[in-house]
C-alpha cells in the first residue's frame, strides 16, 4: 500500500454511511462479546498476534468484514479481499505468490478476506488449502451459511469456526447514536426522535448495515424536506416498512399471545399465522413465539401427533440457523402444523396427576422388585428380587404392577381418542386388562 492508497482509505468522504462508520479498532467494534470480549480465546489470540485461520460465521451486518480487517491492522499484516463469486483459480495464485514474497522481503504476514466463503467452487478450495496449511497466508472466510454444510470439511478443519450474532436493540441504537453524532457520520447535523430510533434499531433485525443505511436515506429526507429530526414517518418510509405499534412488555402482549395459542388450540390456521404475523412485526422475538410453539406441541398435541414436537423444535432451530426474514417461513410452517394437528392435552394432564400424588402421599417407597441392587447386601434384602424382565416374554410384555404399593390401581395417564392417541388408548387397555385393571 503506497501513500495514495494510505489517503483514499482515510478519506471517507462520499462513502455510504455504514462504510464511513465501520470501525477501525477492536475497542469500537459493536456487539459479539461472546466471542471477542476481554478475556475470550480469539481477543487473546488477536492481542498477542497469533490468529488462526477463521471463518466467521453470522447474519448479515454482524461485521465480518469489519472484523477481519481489524485483525489485519491490529496484527500488522496485509489484508486482502478475494470475492468467492468473482475471483478464480487464477486470481488465487497470483495472492499467494504476492503473499510469499511479501513474506519473504518484509517478514508481513497476509490475511486473507473471503467473502461469500461458502460460494467457494471446489476448484477454489483445492488451490487455498495448501497454502493456509503451510502459514502462507492467514484465511478468514465470511459466510451466512453454516459452514459445516458449505465449506470443504479438509478446509475447514484448518479453520476456526466463530459464529457471530445479530446485534441487540440496544447495540444498533448505540450505533445509530453515534452515527448521529461523529464527525465522520453526519455530524450532527440532524436529530433523531425517541420513537424513530426505537423503530430503526428494532427493525434492522440485528443488521448494522440496514439500520445505518436507513438512517442515511432518513436524514437525507428531512434535509430535502427541510427539517432537523427524523420522525418516525421517515424511519418507517426509509426501512420501507410500517411498523406496527406494540408493547412487547404491556397487556397488549399477553393478549396477542393468548389470541395465538388459543387459535391453534382451536384448529384455526388463519388466526394462527395472523397473530404470530402481528407480533413479529412489532418486533417480538421469535424465539419467543417458538418457544411457546414447542411448548403447546407436547401441551395441546402430544402423543396425538408426536411428529408436532419435531416440527416444532425444527422450526427453532431453522430460525437460529437462518435468521430473519427467512426464518419467517419455518414459523409459518410450524404454526399451521401445530393450528391442524390433532389435539390432545394428556402430557399437561398426566403430569398434573403425578404430580397430585407425589404431593399427597410422599415419597413411596419403591417396590423391592424394581430397586437397583449392585452389592451382595442390596440383593440379600431382596433389593432387584421377583423382577422378570419384558423381553424374555412373548410380545416383549409381562403383566407386572409396578406402582408403589400404596398408590397401586391409580389412573395417572388417560388417553384421548384424538390421531394417534387413540391407538395408544387401545393398546395401553389391552395391557391394563391383562393386569385385571
Amino acid at each position: 500500500m503506497d501513500l495514495f492508497d494510505r489517503a483514499a482509505e482515510q478519506d471517507v468522504s462520499g462513502r455510504p454511511l455504514a462504510e464511513r462508520m465501520r470501525p477501525r479498532r477492536l475497542e469500537d467494534f459493536a456487539g459479539q462479546e461472546h466471542v471477542l470480549g476481554p478475556g475470550t480465546a480469539l481477543r487473546r489470540a488477536i492481542e498477542a498476534d497469533q490468529v488462526p485461520s477463521l471463518v466467521l460465521w453470522g447474519p448479515p451486518g454482524t461485521g465480518k468484514t469489519t472484523l477481519g480487517r481489524i485483525v489485519a491492522k491490529r496484527t500488522g499484516a496485509e489484508f486482502v479481499a478475494f470475492s468467492a463469486v468473482l475471483g478464480g483459480v487464477k486470481e488465487i495464485r497470483e495472492i499467494v505468490a504476492a503473499a510469499r514474497e511479501r513474506r519473504r522481503m518484509n517478514r508481513k504476514r497476509t490475511i486473507l478476506f473471503v467473502d461469500e466463503i461458502h460460494r467457494f467452487t471446489k476448484s477454489q478450495q483445492d488451490a487455498f488449502l495448501p497454502h493456509v496449511e503451510d502459514g502462507t497466508v492467514t484465511l478468514i472466510g465470511a459466510t451466512t451459511e453454516n459452514p459445516s454444510f458449505e465449506v470443504n470439511a479438509a478446509l475447514l478443519s484448518r479453520c476456526r469456526v466463530v459464529t457471530l450474532r445479530a446485534l441487540t436493540e440496544e447495540e444498533v441504537g448505540a450505533l445509530l447514536d453515534r452515527a448521529v453524532a461523529a464527525p465522520e457520520g453526519l455530524a450532527g447535523t440532524v436529530s433523531l426522535a425517541t420513537d424513530a430510533r426505537e423503530a430503526l434499531a428494532r427493525y434492522a433485525y440485528g443488521d448494522a448495515r440496514r439500520a445505518l443505511n436507513a438512517l442515511e436515506v432518513g436524514a437525507a429526507a428531512v434535509r430535502l424536506a427541510g427539517r432537523a429530526t427524523i420522525e418516525r414517518a421517515d424511519a418507517e418510509e426509509a426501512l420501507q416498512q410500517k411498523t406496527i405499534l406494540y408493547d412487547k412488555a404491556g397487556e397488549q402482549h399477553y393478549d396477542l399471545v393468548s389470541a395465538f395459542i388459543k387459535s391453534m388450540r382451536g384448529s384455526d390456521p388463519d388466526a394462527a399465522v395472523y397473530y404470530m404475523v402481528r407480533m413479529l412485526e412489532g418486533g417480538e422475538d421469535p424465539r419467543f413465539l417458538l418457544r411457546r410453539m414447542v411448548i403447546f406441541a407436547s401441551e395441546d398435541v402430544g402423543n396425538a401427533d408426536p411428529q408436532a414436537l419435531q416440527v416444532a423444535v425444527a422450526a427453532l432451530q431453522a430460525v437460529e440457523l437462518v435468521g430473519l426474514p427467512e426464518g419467517t417461513l419455518p414459523m409459518s410452517q410450524a404454526a399451521v402444523y401445530l393450528a391442524l394437528a390433532p389435539k390432545s392435552n394428556t402430557a399437561i394432564a398426566s403430569y398434573g396427576n403425578a404430580r397430585r400424588l407425589v404431593q399427597e402421599k410422599g415419597p413411596l417407597p419403591v417396590p423391592l422388585k424394581l430397586r437397583n441392587a449392585p452389592t451382595k447386601l442390596m440383593q440379600g434384602l431382596g433389593y432387584g428380587g421377583g423382577y422378570r424382565y419384558p423381553h424374555n416374554f412373548e410380545g416383549h410384555y409381562v403383566a407386572e404392577e409396578y406402582l408403589p404399593d400404596a398408590i397401586r390401581g391409580e389412573e395417572i395417564v388417560k388417553l384421548s381418542e384424538s390421531g394417534l392417541e387413540k391407538a395408544l388408548g387401545e393398546r395401553w387397555r389391552e395391557l391394563r386388562g391383562k393386569l385385571g385393571k
